[in-house]
């Protein structure tokens, strides 16, 4: 009975999938279909999808609500507003015998969609804030735990770190990158890979400002596009917390006097930030006591310890070990619905500003479309249904920004269509507005298959590759934001 945990896993997850995702785009075009009946507009369809409908019923308030084929988004079907035949399908209503809508009610309708997915994030961050969000305590810092001297490649090969080139440091803290702070280690590798720094010889710059014992200084990083997305990255890996959890009873660090809540400092003499570095000193010098600098609450202690050989039982090679088990390194933050929006706030804006700059290498390739939103928001939900609420909270906001770009076939777009009309004091010409609509959703739907077959090769290659299990499986750093999908009016 052991396949059932992974299946019931998978279908838990999708279930997930289905209800968030379907979700945010329920709550969009409820925003719509709300302000459109508060403002007196007709309203003749609700879909959550586009194309044939898969569900079809007339509710006693003449609505047709309909489920359609194509899970791309959604829409409410206003024929006062806007004739978008080609994309929400013929309306059957003569809009002669309507009143016109007034640009209030229209800018009102149309940024009510956005709206609710602000306030549908705002709830679920207040949820999150309440219950928690699980994350590694090393992306919960923004110290740097190891700078090695090279990067090594997927196929065996190295080449030069530039953190290491550039005088970055195991132990400083990085406190901002082209000058935006960070919070956290995530903070510092989406600084760098949405950088859009450049030199005078078009090598691409980040600007790390550091304290280094007690002083700030700036040092200028060159980053190197590596990877199989050609994503920019500086070669920094955080410090991890080396507080020691508990003991084996009569192993060298419990016989040397080493007690729950003891950290690690330095290793003879060494400072030391990840338990790999203590590992890597402990099997170099095994034959000899090695010399533990501990912080015990206010002061420190230097305890001498000799590991003890061990047979790993992945390899089944003997290895130097002192018996101590470091904390627990996820940790639960509660942070406050105003930070969290806030912060996705920023962040879509700083990953929208890469996209449109010609010196990021940020492109189209590395965004996300539904496939790639389905797949992230899976991954999330099995390792914890927190992490799902925090990416939910995410795809609203992005879905709220997007979609409020002055681009054709999205709410944005609309706006700019009324707002021009208002000032030129009449509307314009249905045939205009009703191709440019044609055009760009076209458009937007290649820009979805097209970003969609990087979501399947990413997700294929991934699957090929040795992934560590799901419980283990770091928060995304890439930039996550979606292709704008047409939810709107």
């Amino acid at each position: 009975m052991d396949f059932l945990a992974p299946l019931l896993s998978n279908v838990w997850s999708a279930f997930l999938v289905v209800l968030f995702f379907g979700g945010s785009i329920f709550v969009h075009e409820l925003g719509h279909f709300l302000a459109a009946r508060k403002r007196g507009a007709k309203v003749e369809r609700f879909s959550i999808g586009f194309g044939p409908a898969i569900w079809s019923r007339r509710g006693k308030d003449g609505v047709e609500y309909r489920l359609s084929w194509i899970p791309l988004g959604g829409y409410v079907l206003l024929p006062q507003l806007a004739d978008l035949g080609p994309v929400e399908g013929e309306s059957t209503t003569d809009v002669t015998t309507l009143p016109p809508i007034d640009y209030t009610s229209k800018m009102l309708i149309l940024v009510a969609g956005a709206s609710f997915n602000i306030l549908f994030a705002f709830a679920l961050a207040c949820i999150v804030w309440l219950v928690g969000e699980p994350t590694f305590s090393e992306l919960n810092t923004t110290r740097i735990g190891t700078v090695n001297a090279v990067i090594k490649l997927a196929d065996g090969t190295t080449v030069p770190n530039p953190a290491a080139d550039a005088g970055l440091q195991a132990g400083d803290n990085v406190t901002s990158i082209d000058g935006h702070r960070v919070a956290n280690f995530e903070d510092i590798l989406n600084g760098v890979l949405l950088g859009k720094g450049r030199a005078s010889d078009d090598r691409r710059k980040a600007i790390f400002v550091i304290e280094r014992a007690g002083k700030s200084m700036e040092i200028v990083v060159y980053p190197r596009l590596l990877g199989d997305d050609k994503i920019r990255i500086s070669g920094v890996e955080p410090a991890e917390d080396l507080t020691a959890e508990s003991l084996l009873p009569d192993w060298p660090a419990a016989l040397a006097g080493i007690k729950p809540g003891d950290r690690v400092i330095a290793v003879d003499g060494k400072p030391v930030f990840q338990r790999v570095a203590i590992s890597e000193h402990l099997a170099k010098n095994a034959s000899r006591p090695s010399e533990f600098l501990l912080q015990r609450g206010q002061e420190q202690i230097t305890l001498r310890i000799q590991p003890r050989l061990d047979t790993d039982e992945r390899t089944g090679k003997s290895v130097p070990r002192i018996g101590l088990r470091y904390r627990d390194n996820i940790v639960i933050l509660h942070p406050t619905p105003w930070a969290q929006v806030s912060n996705d706030v920023v962040s879509t804006f700083r990953t929208l500003g890469a996209l449109l700059s010609p010196s990021s290498d940020i492109g189209p390739s590395k965004l996300s479309g539904p496939i790639g939103i389905a797949r992230a928001l899976h991954q999330q939900a099995q390792w914890d249904i927190r992490r799902a609420l925090w990416f939910v909270i995410l795809v609203n906001v992005n879905l709220a920004i997007f979609n409020l770009l002055p681009i054709p076939v999205l709410d944005g777009g609309q706006i700019l269509f009324a707002t021009i009309g208002r000032i030129r004091r009449r509307e314009l010409p249905a045939n205009f507005i009703m191709a440019t609509q044609s055009a760009f959703f076209v458009i937007l739907m290649s820009l979805i298959v097209y970003v969609s077959f990087f979501d399947v090769k990413r997700w294929a290659r991934d699957s090929r590759a040795e992934r560590p299990a799901p419980a283990a499986t770091p928060p995304a750093t890439a930039p996550s934001a979606p292709v704008p999908t047409p939810v709107g009016k």
